[in-house]
């Protein structure tokens, strides 16, 4: 391995032996395409073209005036497919072109990356296969649809919860039978060495937009950032070019579920332990054997029980403060974003948005604060129903 397998002392490459040779193809050639100008213009005129980069960075004027605080949304809700999922898939799609992989396997929770690697499998002439639980095609069925109407054959997992963890089981399964000529589309920041590096580097757009349209507003320093976190990906890619701006303050918004106390969430971060899964040393929810326990969260997106090394690795050191929200405050959120900016944020993102406003809430200061909307929230509008419904 060339690029850096590990974050501290998570990450590394934990993977079947008959995958090893796959995933050194994967790192050499990244590091070939990173390197080749004409892969990486092509890679930014999609996103340009095609996704709609670059996304705007609101200012929110109804929710600042109430808290008496700056707040900026990042809205990734904009780009093409509706989240952040394809400047990651635009990337790793056309990493697997230059390898010469004709066949994309993918894994989805919300639906979202679903979404995104098939219509950019269409757009760039490959075929898409998607592994998804059959809980989340179940409260994701207007994404389904999606993938199948950009030619996507959309897999229901039925194994274990039906959720993003079991989906992503039954995509490795896959690769492992057919990784000659498959190349395994990995949605987040997590999995073996080397998807945590690739996954962030084609989610760093995020941050970099982010840092020269604060700078366009002569904003050199924001005082925090907000970002939800499931597996990860928004929020590295949102906080890369910030982790050594030491007077900017980083949260990240994990699903608290139920409640922390009912044991019915998925806060990897808060109450996770080392081991390791899906081919990476991380946190975890296990049980006292060390078996992964099943996550729990409203939001599909969020529903699963590890965490990307990098997380793991700042929580750690101490550099991102990681905290979790409950369903019902992410819903309450949810609601609030949506009557006072016009805005209806995906539940993935109103966790962020939900800690954001406790910290404006708790500041004797005003403060500066922008919050990633790493997605919209059309997708679950029948879950808030549902929820509504249940609570009412």
């Amino acid at each position: 391995m060339q690029l850096n397998t590990r974050y501290g002392k998570f990450g590394g490459c934990y993977a079947p032996e008959n995958l090893l040779n796959i995933l050194t193809e994967i790192e050499d050639g990244f590091i070939r395409f990173i390197k080749d100008e004409e892969q990486l213009n092509g890679y930014h005129q999609l996103l340009k073209d095609f996704a709609g980069r670059e996304t705007p960075l609101t200012y929110a004027t109804n929710l600042s005036r109430k808290y008496d605080c700056e707040f900026y949304l990042k809205r990734e809700d904009l780009l093409h497919g509706g989240a952040h999922k394809t400047n990651n898939t635009i990337g790793q799609l056309l990493l697997a072109k230059f390898l010469g992989k004709k066949r994309i396997i993918a894994e989805t929770g919300a639906g979202q990356h679903g979404v995104a690697t098939a219509m950019t499998a269409a757009k760039l002439g490959l075929d898409a296969e998607i592994y998804m639980g059959a809980v989340d095609i179940e409260r994701q069925k207007t994404n389904v649809q999606r993938m199948k109407i950009f030619g996507a054959t959309v897999h229901p997992v039925t194994s274990g919860g039906a959720t993003l963890k079991d989906a992503i089981n039954d995509a490795m399964r896959d690769w492992i039978k057919n990784s000659e000529d498959t190349y395994y589309c990995f949605g987040t920041a997590a999995g073996p060495h080397p998807f945590p590096s690739l996954v962030r580097f084609f989610q760093k757009v995020i941050g970099e937009e982010t840092k020269r349209q604060l700078n366009a507003l002569k904003i050199d320093s924001p005082d925090a950032l907000f970002a939800c976190v499931g597996g990860g990906s928004n929020a590295i890619g949102f906080y890369a070019p910030f982790l050594e701006d030491e007077d900017v303050k980083i949260f990240g918004a994990e699903p608290g579920g139920l409640s922390i106390e009912s044991g019915e969430h998925a806060a990897t971060l808060t109450q996770g332990t080392e081991g390791v899964f899906h081919g990476m040393h991380s946190l975890f929810l296990q049980n006292e054997e060390g078996q992964i326990k099943e996550p729990y969260s409203i939001s599909a997106g969020l529903d699963y029980p590890g965490i990307g090394p990098e997380h793991a690795f700042l929580k750690d050191s101490g550099r991102v403060d990681y905290c979790s929200v409950t369903d019902r405050e992410a819903i309450l959120a949810f609601e609030e974003l949506s009557l006072e900016e016009g805005i209806i944020p995906a539940i993935e993102s109103a966790h962020a948005v939900s800690l954001a406003i406790k910290y404006a809430k708790d500041s004797k200061q005003k403060k500066i604060i922008v919050i990633n909307i790493s997605g919209r929230g059309d997708k679950d509008i029948d879950s808030y129903i549902k929820y509504k419904q249940g609570v009412n």
